[in-house]
């Protein structure tokens, strides 16, 4: 199993990237949850199959949030526990 925290910087917010993003999580077999930061950045936390992650990520990338996205900053987590499917945090 992988766990990643990542951070996505740019026009990420008002722009559906947790709702899109939510629904990208639904075509793998991934759970975890997105949410917006104060300072304007998204935060992920997703857990996973190490190559179910890594694809899940990438779609988001190829997305129609590609373009939105300035820089993302990728962290390993030790786990990501007492989490089932994947939803929007607040």
């Amino acid at each position: 199993m992988s766990s990643k925290q990542v951070f996505y910087e740019g026009r990420v917010q008002g722009v559906g990237f947790r709702y899109s993003t939510r629904q990208i999580a639904m075509g793998f077999e991934v759970t975890g949850w997105v949410r917006n930061l104060p300072d304007g950045r998204v935060e992920l936390q997703v857990t996973g199959a190490e190559d179910e992650v890594e694809e899940f990520l990438r779609e988001i990338r190829e997305s129609n949030l590609g373009p939105h996205i300035k820089s993302e900053e990728v962290h390993g987590l030790a786990s990501l526990e007492g989490v089932s499917g994947f939803s929007i945090r607040y």
